[in-house]
C-alpha cells in the first residue's frame, strides 16, 4: 500500500454578482460641512476570483458629490462619497444617489445600493474612538453571555449632539450570529459558540455617531484561542477483513488515516493497539499507519479477533477515539483428525443378524468447513484368506459399523482391525485408530455325547456289572463334550430313566454310573438306563443316551443270559398310570374335606343363632364345651326344670325383650330331639319348631360320670342331674304348646 497526495483546482466562472450588504444606505450630512469631506459607503461583495471579482464602483450623476475608490493591499476596494459643492439644507434636504458595483466577467454583472443622503443642522464636533484598533484575545470555550470587550468614544459637543450610538460595519455573516454590540453601552458581549477550526479570528468594524451625525470608525479584532475540544478521528482508508491462518508476520491487514482538528499539542496523535494482540500499528506517511501482523496465527486457537485501534491527543486533558476492525481468520488443513480414545473396544452376540449396528465410532477435527468435514474407512486385510470388508462394513459419514456376517463364536472369538479417518483438506490429512470386536458365545451347541458312542448297526453297547459288586461301584463314565464357552459349556448329568429306580447313580459333574446298592436276585439281568446331558445356557440345551448294563460276571455269562431274557415290559408306563391315579384319589379328597369342613361351619354357626336368645347366667363354663357340651346342658336344664312346682320359678331367666324372639316360661315346649331346641317365632302367635338332629353313636365319653344317663354313675341319677325317662317325658310335656 501506497498514499499520494493530489490537489485538485477549481476554476472560477463567473456566477456571482457583487452585493451589497444592505440595499439602501443613509447617510446625514451637516450643511456646513466643509468641501472635500469623505464619507464611507457600504463595501459590496463578489465571492468569484480574479476578474470575475468585484472590479469598481460608478456613481449616478449629480452635482454635489463624486465617488472616491481606493483599493487595499488584501484587494478590497474601500468606497468614499466625497462632497464636491457647498450643501444647504434650505435649498435641497435630501440627496439620492445610486452605486453601482461591477465586475470583470463577461458578460459583466452589477450590483446597486441606493444611497439617501440628508442634510442636517451644523455639528462641527464628531466623536472619537478611544483607540483606532481593537485587539481581543478568546478561548473558543468561553461560555455564551461573556463579555468580549467594550468600547469607548468621546464627543466633546453637548445636548443632542453629545449623544453617541455604536453600530457594527463590515462584519461576516458568522461573526454576525456569535457576536451582539449594544448600541448605548458598547459592549460586545457572546451570544454563540465559538470554534478556533472554523475560523481562527474575527475582524469588523465598529462605528460611533453622535446625534448630530458625525462619527467615527474603528477596527475590531477578536483572536480565538484553541482548547481541546475536538477528539482525534480515525478512517479506515483501505481493510482486509480475512486472511489465512498461515499467513506471514508483517501482513497487511488496514490503512488508517488520522487527523485532530485542533492546533498544536492539541493536534498531535498517538495510535496504538491492545498489546494481547498478534497485531502492529507502523507509521505509513504522514498522518497514515498500517495495521500489520506480528507473527503467525492459529484459526483453532482464536478464528475471529476484533482489533480495537485507539487514538489519543496530547491535550489537556487527552481526547482518544477507537475504531474496531473485524478479521476473520480464514482456516488451512492443518490439523489431523483425531479420535478420542487410542483403542475402541465392542461386543457383540454371536448368530447375529446380517446389517445388524455393532459400534460406532468419532473422529474430531479442530479444522472448519471442508477441513473437519471426516470419512472414515476400514484398512483393508484379510481374516482367515477371506478380506475383512466381507464381514464388516462402516458408514463413511456416521462412522457407524456393521455386521455383513452372522458370526460365529466357535469360529471367531475376536476380529481386530483398523478404522481410518480422513478429512476433506487439500492435501487430506488423516490417521487411525485400532478396534477390537469380541464375539460373545450363545448356547446355540447342543452337548455332543462321546462316550458311550451309538454303535453304526443300531445297536447300544454293554456294559458290565458283577453280581457281587458293592455299592458305590463303577459301571461306566459318560463323557460329553460342548462346543460352547463359559456357563454355556457347563454340563450336568442326570438319569432320567432307569429299569430299576434307586439301582444306579450318575454323579451330577463327572458322569459317573455308580452302584447305590447290592443287587437282588429279583432285580433284572439286563438294566437300560437312560441319561439326559444338560448344558447351563439360557435355554439350556441337552443331550440322551441308552447306557445298557448287564449283571454279569464275564461276557460269555452274560450272552448267555441275555438271550435267555425276554423282554420285560416296561416299568415305567405302569408307573406313570398309578402316579395318575393317585393324584385324582388325594384331590377328591380334599375336596371332600372342604366341603365337609363347610357344613361344619354352617352348622356352629346355625347353632349359635338359635341359642343366642337364652341367658346362661350362673351356668358352669364346662357345660358350653362343644356341640355335645351343649347337648349337655340341655339335658341339666331339663332335669332341673322337671322339679320345679312353678315355671315362673325357674332358674334360667329368659330376657324380656321383642315377643318374636322371646319364649315364654309359662307355655310348656316339646322336645322332639333333646340335643337341639329350635324356635321359629313369626308375628304375635308364637311357633315353636324344634329342628331335628340325629344322636350321636355314642356320646358318653364326653360327660362325667355324673352326668352320665343311666345308672352307671357313682350316686343317685335323680339327685345328681341324671337322665331318666321320667325326666325326658316331664321335658318333652314342658315344652308341648
Amino acid at each position: 500500500m501506497k498514499v499520494y497526495e493530489v490537489e485538485v483546482e477549481i476554476t472560477d466562472i463567473n456566477d456571482h454578482a457583487p452585493t451589497f450588504q444592505s440595499e439602501t444606505a443613509m447617510i446625514n450630512i451637516s450643511e456646513n460641512t466643509a468641501l472635500g469631506a469623505r464619507f464611507p459607503l457600504y463595501e459590496a461583495q463578489d465571492p468569484d476570483l480574479g476578474n470575475n471579482s468585484l472590479q469598481g464602483y460608478q456613481l449616478s450623476s449629480n452635482s454635489y458629490f463624486s465617488l472616491n475608490v481606493q483599493r487595499a493591499v488584501e484587494g478590497r476596494h474601500y468606497t468614499e462619497l466625497v462632497l464636491e459643492q457647498p450643501l444647504d439644507r434650505e435649498d435641497q434636504a435630501n440627496h439620492n444617489l445610486l452605486l453601482t458595483a461591477y465586475d470583470g466577467g463577461d458578460p459583466v454583472r452589477t450590483g446597486t445600493a441606493k444611497i439617501h443622503v440628508e442634510v442636517l443642522d451644523a455639528n462641527d464636533n464628531a466623536p472619537i474612538f478611544s483607540q483606532h484598533v481593537y485587539k481581543v484575545n478568546i478561548k473558543e470555550n468561553t461560555p455564551i453571555g461573556a463579555t468580549v470587550v467594550a468600547l469607548t468614544a468621546t464627543d466633546r459637543d453637548e445636548g443632542l449632539n453629545k449623544e453617541i450610538k455604536y453600530s457594527l460595519r463590515k462584519i461576516s455573516a458568522m461573526a454576525s450570529q456569535i457576536f451582539h454590540l449594544d448600541s448605548t453601552t458598547g459592549k460586545i458581549t457572546l451570544v454563540g459558540n465559538l470554534d478556533f477550526e472554523k475560523t481562527p479570528f474575527h475582524e469588523m468594524e465598529v462605528q460611533v455617531q453622535d446625534g448630530g451625525g458625525l462619527l467615527d470608525r474603528a477596527t475590531l479584532t477578536i483572536f480565538i484561542t484553541d482548547v481541546n475540544d475536538n477528539a482525534p478521528e480515525l478512517t479506515l482508508t483501505s481493510v482486509i477483513n480475512s486472511i489465512p491462518e498461515d499467513s506471514p508476520a508483517g501482513t497487511s491487514i488496514a490503512l488508517l488515516r488520522v487527523q485532530d482538528r485542533d492546533s498544536a499539542e492539541n493536534a498531535e496523535v498517538t495510535c496504538s493497539v491492545p498489546g494481547n494482540l498478534p497485531f502492529l500499528l507502523t507509521k505509513s506517511y504522514d498522518k497514515y499507519y498500517s495495521l500489520v501482523t506480528s507473527r503467525t496465527l492459529d484459526r483453532e486457537q482464536v478464528a475471529i479477533y476484533n482489533i480495537t485501534v485507539t487514538a489519543m491527543d496530547h491535550g489537556t486533558p487527552p481526547l482518544s477515539a477507537s475504531i474496531v476492525i473485524p478479521l476473520n481468520i480464514l482456516d488451512t488443513n492443518d490439523n489431523p483428525p483425531f479420535f478420542l480414545e487410542s483403542i475402541y473396544t465392542s461386543y457383540i452376540m454371536e448368530n447375529n443378524p446380517r446389517g445388524a449396528s455393532i459400534f460406532s465410532l468419532k473422529a474430531d477435527d479442530p479444522d472448519w468447513g471442508e477441513n473437519s468435514r471426516i470419512t472414515y474407512s476400514i484398512i483393508e486385510e484379510d481374516i482367515k484368506d477371506s478380506p475383512l470388508s466381507s464381514y464388516l462394513s462402516i458408514n463413511s459419514e456416521t462412522g457407524i459399523i456393521y455386521a455383513l456376517h452372522s458370526f460365529d463364536y466357535e469360529e471367531f472369538k475376536q476380529i481386530s482391525f483398523l478404522v481410518k479417518a480422513q478429512d476433506g483438506g487439500s492435501p487430506p490429512l488423516s490417521s487411525n485408530v485400532s478396534v477390537t470386536l469380541f464375539i460373545l458365545d450363545q448356547n446355540d451347541n447342543a452337548p455332543q455325547i462321546l462316550y458311550p458312542s451309538t454303535p453304526n448297526d443300531g445297536s447300544t453297547g454293554l456294559e458290565l456289572a458283577p453280581h457281587s459288586s458293592e455299592p458305590g461301584y463303577l459301571v461306566t463314565k459318560v463323557v460329553a463334550v460342548d462346543a460352547d464357552s463359559g456357563q454355556n459349556g457347563w454340563l450336568s448329568y442326570q438319569l432320567l430313566k432307569a429299569t430299576e429306580p434307586g439301582l444306579f447313580t450318575i454323579g451330577l459333574h463327572t458322569g459317573e454310573i455308580r452302584t447305590a446298592r447290592f443287587f437282588l436276585d429279583k432285580d433284572a439281568l439286563k438294566q437300560s438306563l437312560v441319561v439326559l446331558v444338560k448344558d447351563n445356557g439360557q435355554p439350556p440345551l441337552s443331550a440322551s443316551v441308552t447306557v445298557t448294563v448287564v449283571l454279569a460276571n464275564n461276557i460269555p455269562e452274560s450272552l448267555s443270559d441275555i438271550s435267555s431274557i425276554s423282554a420285560p415290559a416296561d416299568p415305567q408306563s405302569d408307573l406313570t398310570f398309578y402316579l395318575v391315579v393317585a393324584v385324582a384319589f388325594v384331590s377328591c379328597l380334599f375336596f371332600v374335606f372342604l366341603l365337609v369342613l363347610l357344613a361344619l361351619r354352617l352348622y356352629r354357626w346355625r347353632n349359635s343363632q338359635l341359642c343366642d336368645p337364652v341367658n346362661f347366667t350362673g351356668v358352669p363354663v364346662s357345660q358350653f364345651v362343644g356341640i355335645d357340651g351343649v347337648q349337655a346342658f340341655l339335658q341339666s336344664y331339663c332335669h332341673d326344670f322337671s322339679h320345679t312346682t312353678d315355671s315362673r320359678k325357674s332358674n334360667f331367666n329368659f330376657p324380656k325383650g321383642n315377643s318374636s324372639n322371646t319364649l315364654p316360661s309359662q307355655q310348656p315346649c316339646e322336645v322332639k330331639d333333646p340335643f337341639l331346641l329350635g324356635e321359629d317365632i313369626t308375628g304375635s302367635n308364637i311357633n315353636s319348631t324344634i329342628i331335628q338332629q340325629a344322636q350321636p353313636v355314642n356320646t358318653d365319653w364326653r360327660f362325667s360320670q355324673a352326668q352320665r344317663p343311666g345308672t352307671s354313675g357313682s350316686q343317685n341319677g335323680d339327685e345328681n342331674g341324671t337322665w331318666g325317662r321320667n325326666s325326658q317325658v316331664e321335658i318333652r310335656n314342658a315344652f308341648k304348646p
